[in-house]
C-alpha cells in the first residue's frame, strides 16, 4: 500500500473528475443511438440511421481532432480555468440538448458538447502524468484507465433508472458533471513551466501546431500505422453508433429478462422497457462491465508480446466479437459476442499508445503522442458511415419494414410512428410484433452487416501483420 501514498493529493482528484466526467459522458452516449433514432412515442427523435450515423460520426470525431488545439489552450490558460470552462459548457450543453428535435439543432448542440469535452479531454491525462514518476507512473495510469472503466460501466447503469423520460437522461449527465465544480477547489494545477511557445498569443501557437502537423504527415511509416489502427476504432464505435440499435430491432432479450426476474428481480424491474424484454444498452454496455472483471488478466497476458504483435491479434479477436454480435437474435450468443469483443480490445488497444511511445523520435515523443488522436478522428468517420448509410440500407428495422409494407402493397396513414407503423404492418398481415420480427429477419437477413465489420477488421488485421513485417525488414 506504500506506493499509493507516493500519489499527491491532485492525482487523486484528477481521477476522481475523470470518474464522474465519464460517469456523465457514457451515461448519455451509450442512450445516444436510440435516442435519435428511437420511436417518437417512445421518446425518440425518429432521425434516419444515416442521419444518426452522420451526426454521431463527425460530431465524435470532431471531439478527438479538437484536443490537440484545446490543449495548448489549457498550457496556455491554465488547467484549473478551463476544466471551469469546460463544466460549464457540458452542463449548458446536456440541459439545451434535448430541447432541441432538428437534425440542424441536435447536429449544432452535438457539436457544442464535443467542444466541451475537447476542453476536458486533454487535462486529466496530463495531470496525471505530471503527478506521477517514473515509479509510479505505470500504476497511476492503471487507476486512470480503471476510473475511465468504472465510469463508462455506472453512466449507463444510472441514467437507464430515468428512461422514462429522455429528458432526464441528459439532466441526470448534467447533474453528475456539476459535481466536478465541488472538487474543482481542492485541484491544484501541477506545475506549468512557461515555455516561450507558451508565452506567444494563441494564435501563434496554433500556428507552430499546424506546422508541427505537416511534419507528422511527412512521416509516412507512421501515418500508414495511424490509419490501419482507424480501422480498429471503426469497429469499436460500432458498441456506441450501432449495436444499441441493432439489438433493441432485433435481438430477443426474453432469457434474459426471464432470469433476472426470477433471480434479481430488481434488475428486471429497472432496466426493462416492457415485460420480457431488456433495455438493449444494458445488453451492450456489459462490455464496460467484462473489462472491469478482466483487463488485470488479459494485461497480464499480453504484457510480454511485442505491442504490433498483440495489436494484431487484438484486432482480429476484436473484428470477431463484433461481427459476431450482428449475427444472431439470441441474447446469450450477443453477450458472448460482447465478452469476446472486450478480450481484443483489451489486448490491442493499450498496446497503441505503447507503440506510438516506442516508434517517435525520442525529441518528438510528446508531438507523437499528441498525435495519436488521428486514427480516433479517422475511426469515428467511418464508424458513422457503417451506423448511418450501412446500417440503414442492409439492417435497419424501419427501413425493412418500409420495403416490407410496399412489396404486400400495404395501405398505412402518413402520420404514424415508426412504433404504430411497425404494429400496423404486423396487424394487417395478420402476425404478431414478435412474429413480423422473426419474417423480415427471415427474409431481409439484416444480420449480413457483420460481413462488413468482419471484412474491415480482417483488412486492418493483414495489414498491420504486412506492416510488421515490413518493418522488422527495415531494421534488419
Amino acid at each position: 500500500m506504500s506506493i499509493f501514498n507516493k500519489f499527491p493529493r491532485t492525482f487523486w482528484v484528477a481521477n476522481t473528475i475523470e470518474l464522474f466526467e465519464r460517469w456523465a459522458w457514457y451515461g448519455f452516449f451509450m442512450l445516444f443511438a436510440n435516442y435519435l433514432t428511437g420511436s417518437s412515442d417512445l421518446g425518440g427523435l425518429e432521425f434516419s440511421q444515416s442521419q444518426k450515423g452522420m451526426l454521431m460520426g463527425v460530431g465524435t470525431a470532431i471531439l478527438y481532432f479538437l484536443p490537440v488545439l484545446t490543449g495548448a489552450i489549457a498550457d496556455r490558460y491554465g488547467y484549473k480555468r478551463v476544466l471551469y470552462l469546460a463544466f460549464t459548457v457540458y452542463i449548458s450543453a446536456f440541459i439545451l440538448l434535448p430541447l432541441f428535435s432538428t437534425f440542424t439543432g441536435v447536429f449544432l448542440m452535438y457539436l457544442y458538447l464535443a467542444v466541451g469535452a475537447a476542453l476536458f479531454k486533454p487535462i486529466i491525462s496530463a495531470t496525471v502524468a505530471k503527478t506521477t514518476t517514473d515509479e509510479t507512473s505505470s500504476i497511476g495510469f492503471g487507476i486512470f484507465y480503471m476510473m475511465v472503466n468504472i465510469g463508462a460501466f455506472f453512466g449507463p447503469m444510472v441514467t437507464l433508472l430515468f428512461k422514462g423520460s429522455s429528458h432526464l437522461i441528459f439532466y441526470v449527465s448534467a447533474g453528475i458533471i456539476a459535481l466536478n465544480f465541488l472538487l474543482l477547489p481542492f485541484y491544484k494545477e501541477p506545475g506549468r513551466e512557461q515555455t516561450p511557445a507558451q508565452k506567444q498569443s494563441l494564435g501563434k501557437t496554433f500556428s507552430i501546431i499546424f506546422r508541427n502537423m505537416g511534419s507528422i504527415l511527412r512521416d509516412g511509416k507512421f501515418i500508414v500505422f495511424l490509419v490501419i489502427v482507424a480501422g480498429f476504432w471503426a469497429m469499436y464505435h460500432q458498441l456506441f453508433f450501432t449495436l444499441p440499435v441493432f439489438v433493441s430491432q432485433w435481438v430477443d432479450t426474453s432469457v434474459l429478462f426471464h432470469f433476472f426476474d426470477t433471480y434479481i428481480p430488481f434488475i428486471s424491474e429497472k432496466y426493462s422497457p416492457a415485460p420480457g424484454v431488456m433495455d438493449a444498452e444494458f445488453v451492450t454496455n456489459t462490455d464496460a462491465l467484462f473489462i472491469i472483471i478482466f483487463q488485470v488478466a488479459v494485461s497480464s497476458l499480453v504484457m510480454r508480446m511485442k505491442p504490433l504483435k498483440s495489436m494484431a491479434a487484438g484486432f482480429l479477436v476484436c473484428s470477431i466479437g463484433m461481427a459476431l454480435t450482428f449475427l444472431s437474435q439470441n441474447v446469450l450468443f450477443t453477450l458472448v459476442a460482447i465478452l469476446t469483443f472486450a478480450v481484443g480490445e483489451m489486448a490491442g488497444s493499450p498496446k497503441i499508445t505503447e507503440y506510438i511511445g516506442r516508434i517517435a523520435p525520442a525529441d518528438k515523443k510528446a508531438l507523437y503522442m499528441g498525435y495519436s488522436f488521428i486514427p480516433v478522428f479517422l475511426g469515428n468517420l467511418l464508424a458513422g458511415v457503417i451506423s448511418g448509410v450501412v446500417y440503414q440500407h442492409m439492417s435497419d428495422k424501419v427501413e425493412i419494414t418500409r420495403r416490407f409494407a410496399e412489396s404486400k402493397g400495404l395501405q398505412l396513414a402518413d402520420n404514424l410512428s415508426s412504433s404504430a407503423y411497425f404494429d400496423e404492418v404486423a396487424r394487417q398481415v395478420q402476425l404478431t410484433p414478435h412474429e413480423l420480427t422473426n419474417l423480415l429477419w427471415s427474409t431481409y437477413h439484416p444480420s449480413h452487416i457483420w460481413m462488413v465489420l468482419l471484412g474491415i477488421g480482417l483488412v486492418a488485421v493483414a495489414a498491420l501483420v504486412i506492416y510488421d513485417r515490413v518493418i522488422s525488414r527495415s531494421k534488419a
